[in-house]
């Protein structure tokens, strides 16, 4: 039996991921870098690097938002897509770029004292700092 594989790509297709393996449950960031970056609250699943295969590299850029974290983005449509952590062995994939179904649901919602103020999380998960 083969690993389940999840494809998914930015806005204009340029950049394209697949990843070989069963999707870790998504957590939600309310943190001020996710919003700006996402433009509400960022959604993502860590994959462990030999699981998640780039095409169109050529199209994607790094932006380092701190001193521990990178983010990945399409150089051509902007979409973000990646949140890689500097010297671990994992990337953050973004939710909203898989193709569906992904097959999986949201576990929490971290760094929700940072949330904007123009909502309320009201799904009855856990929350974080």
């Amino acid at each position: 039996m083969s690993d389940p594989q999840h494809s998914g790509s930015c806005l204009c297709g340029a950049v394209r991921f697949v990843v070989t393996s069963e999707l870790k449950a998504p957590d939600a960031c309310h943190c001020s870098q996710c919003r700006h970056v996402s433009g509400h609250v960022w959604a993502s699943t860590d994959v462990p690097d030999d699981r998640l295969a780039v095409t169109g590299e050529d199209h994607l850029r790094w932006f380092q938002s701190s001193a521990k974290v990178k983010r990945g983005f399409c150089a051509t449509c902007g979409s973000a897509l990646f949140w890689k952590p500097i010297h671990q062995t994992r990337t953050a994939v973004a939710m909203g770029a898989f193709d569906t179904p992904t097959h999986t649901h949201l576990e929490m919602h971290i760094f929700v004292a940072d949330k904007g103020d123009y909502y309320d999380i009201a799904d009855g998960l856990p929350q974080e700092g």
